[in-house]
């Protein structure tokens, strides 16, 4: 046999091309894996999409915001085609590049060359091997049976691709091969193939640790590659005598070897760079999808709740419209108000509010219907589209959602209660656009709120009426604010039981162009739900600190001037402020502002009420507990708060000539004010007897109808003169 030799060089580059051939596999598996993980994703997505329900409901065919297009998913598609198209053309010519820079380390006594033909046949076996490599690996799974089949095709592709290169050289007489070794070569390179599979499998994910990974798996590979190429170039065997029938007429070895050399680097190099160019160009697409869908989600459901928003609710709006009315059906739209809640907020504040909303949303997704959706608006509002739907469908979940809601709640060891009060709407009865079934359900709301609470009612055309009229004076209360059409009447207090006047009570009145003098029990609920009882509120502070300025620069040094707080002021950050500000302004002794605050409204947060009371108190200014003996006041708060003033409601006022218990309570009332050194004030006289009983039980000022109405500033003047010369003649004439 003609004795062989191998050129250490060669060798030493054949194992350096097969670990980087075995590094570039590992890493091309992960690219074709990856964008096939992308366009499952996109699938999946896009199916669930296309129906687009969710945890929220939200069933409807053809969703426009979160459904990704399918272009998108070809686009994955084909991403995934040519990785794996680049990674076979790779792999395949690392592979080929090793055997072959293997081949020219091998030198015999005679001229050597390869038949081209054979040569490219062996590069073909090589890159359709590789590609059936990568696209086993990037399967969803590799069970066994799998990777057994896999490895022994991949390992006889292999070695048919080694087999052939060697039939390249066109010896002859032909090759003879040692058996045992041919046998251990084809064996060597199944086994490497299913190594390789297994670890291509497990180390095709992208992630710091797998990259540390590929690189210690790329060294075994390689040295397995290098072990079968060179275990079956141990097995060929060439007889003496024997020449080379490509020598002539084959490539030339010297300028295959820097051919293969050179380009093997070069396509290492390209696939390896591009790679790592895609996958920061995936990593930064990655980050904008997730971006975008943060930014959607932010842009279409409520940060608290997490549920549906009115922009996203609106469109389902929409789409359950043209819906409806191409296959006409109805559908609901229920529209849900807590009762309640403000004053959970108020007591508790609005952490614990936040928290008692997240778990009434959670209820209300519990008690709905898979298909329906729900959408909180902000604050305490809730909708909820019931598609389709009859009206005993959403009378039904109407009222198991009321008594879903109203079961206790224990938020932070308190234990809280609230109830809903739902108005429904029906399309296309009771409306046939988004707006109209919006502004019909809340009347209905209001209607449910307006006859007890903690029910439903169904929209009725009489509703509407009350809802626009609601609205519209909304507005006009809006605009009386900006154009200062608020003005204040005043009410005597008179020292009992006939005087002197010792101070008034400010009346806040609304003259309004269009529909003359608005009492303020008309106004005034709309002026605290809307929030715009803050201005008015203080306007009326300020203004009345004005008139009374102005009187004790008339003369009258000894009056004060009663003002009412409301529960959404006395909880506004800016009070003190205010009251500061506006005593300061009109250079007004604050012992001279009385700020009346209601027993109801000072027991409602009354940790916090005292902070504020205290506050107001410091300043100089009294404090009166108004309409005392109707609210659920704690002793032990009253006593802690810095009042100087009891005020008897004017119900017990009204029934005390009739011989029933009110003379007893106002009574103890009036002990209990003298008892925590307080002044007692009674309001609603209206009779003689009223005002001789009182003056008896101990009352210190008086005030109603029967010793002045309230009337404006001027005319109050007018009427203390008139009733000054009545009483001055009178004396005269006696």
């Amino acid at each position: 046999m003609l004795a062989s030799s191998y050129n250490s060089v060669f060798v030493i580059f054949s194992l350096i091309v097969a670990i980087l051939a075995s590094y570039t596999a590992l890493n091309m598996a992960g690219r074709v894996s990856s964008s096939r993980g992308a366009s499952h994703r996109a699938i999946t997505h896009t199916s669930m999409s296309s129906t687009g329900t969710s945890s929220t409901g939200m069933s409807r065919t053809g969703t426009s915001h979160t459904g990704m297009s399918y272009t998108g998913m070809s686009s994955h598609s084909k991403s995934s085609a040519l990785w794996l198209a680049g990674g076979s053309f790779a792999m395949g010519f690392g592979i080929w590049s090793m055997h072959f820079i293997g081949m020219l380390a091998f030198s015999l006594p005679i001229p050597l060359g390869y038949d081209v033909t054979l040569t490219m046949l062996s590069l073909l076996i090589a890159i359709v091997s590789s590609a059936f490599a990568l696209w086993l690996v990037c399967q969803h799974n590799l069970p066994g049976v799998r990777l057994g089949f896999g490895g022994l095709l991949m390992g006889s592709g292999i070695a048919a691709m080694h087999y052939t290169g060697m039939a390249a050289m066109m010896m002859t007489p032909g090759v003879v091969y040692i058996p045992w070794l041919f046998v251990l070569s084809i064996v060597i390179a199944i086994l490497a193939s299913w190594a390789s599979l297994w670890i291509a499998f497990r180390l095709r994910s992208d992630s710091k640790r797998n990259t540390y990974a590929r690189i210690g798996a790329s060294l075994v590979m390689g040295c397995a590659i290098v072990g079968m190429h060179y275990t079956g170039m141990a097995a060929a065997q060439f007889p003496v005598g024997s020449f080379c029938g490509a020598a002539n007429s084959g490539i030339d070895t010297k300028w295959l070897a820097v051919l293969v050399i050179v380009v093997s680097l070069a396509v290492f190099a390209i696939a390896l760079i591009i790679s790592m160019l895609d996958v920061r160009t995936n990593i930064l697409a990655t980050s904008l999808d997730r971006a975008n869908s943060e930014l959607l989600q932010l842009a279409l459901h409520d940060t608290l709740t997490k549920l549906p928003n009115r922009l996203l609710l609106n469109d389902r709006l929409e789409q359950a419209i043209n819906k409806s009315a191409r296959e006409r059906y109805p559908f609901a739209v229920l529209f849900m108000d807590l009762d309640g809640f403000k004053a959970v907020n108020d007591v508790y504040g609005h952490h614990t509010g936040d928290r008692l909303l997240m778990e009434v949303s959670q209820r209300i997704l519990n008690t709905k219907r898979i298909e329906d959706t729900v959408a909180r608006l902000g604050g305490d509002e809730f909708v909820l589209l019931i598609d389709p739907s009859a009206p005993e469908d959403a009378a039904t979940l109407a009222q198991r959602l009321i008594d879903t809601i109203n079961k206790p709640y224990s938020i932070a060891g308190n234990a809280l209660n609230v109830s809903a009060s739902i108005g429904i709407a029906l399309f296309p009865h009771d409306g046939k656009t988004a707006h109209d079934l919006m502004i019909n359900a809340d009347a209905a709301m209001y209607h449910a709120k307006e006859t007890g609470r903690n029910g439903y009612c169904f929209f009725e055309s009489k509703m509407n009426a009350n809802a626009h009229e609601q609205m519209q004076l909304q507005q006009e209360l809006r605009n009386a604010v900006e154009r200062n059409e608020f003005l204040l009447h005043y009410q005597p207090k008179m020292l009992a039981p006939k005087g002197p006047m010792i101070g008034v009570e400010a009346l806040l009145r609304w003259q309004s162009p269009e529909h003359g003098l608005i009492q303020p029990d008309i106004f005034l609920p709309l002026a605290e739900r809307s929030g715009l009882i803050i201005p008015i509120g203080n306007w009326v502070i300020d203004e009345a600190c004005r008139q009374i300025r102005q009187w004790h620069d008339e003369g009258h040094t000894s009056w004060s001037v009663a003002v009412n707080l409301s529960t959404v002021q006395l909880a506004h950050a800016s009070l003190i402020d205010v009251v500061r500000d506006a005593l300061a302004r009109h250079s007004l002794d604050a012992r001279h502002l009385v700020l009346e605050v209601t027993e109801s409204t000072a027991m409602r947060d009354a940790e916090a009420s005292l902070e504020v009371l205290n506050r107001l108190s410091a300043l100089g200014v009294s404090i009166s507990i108004d309409d005392f003996g109707t609210g659920y006041s704690s002793l032990l708060y009253l006593k802690r708060l810095p009042a100087n003033e009891l005020k008897i409601d004017r119900g017990f006022v009204t029934e005390l000539a009739q011989g029933n218990d009110d003379a007893a309570i106002v009574s103890a009332i009036i002990a209990l004010g003298q008892t925590l050194d307080m002044r007692i004030v009674a309001e609603g006289v209206e009779t003689t007897g009223q005002q001789e009983l009182l003056t008896r039980l101990g009352c210190d000022t008086l005030q109603g109808y029967f010793l002045g109405r309230p009337m404006p500033a001027n005319k109050l003047i007018n009427s203390l003169a008139a009733n000054t010369a009545m009483a001055n003649d009178a004396v005269a004439a006696g």
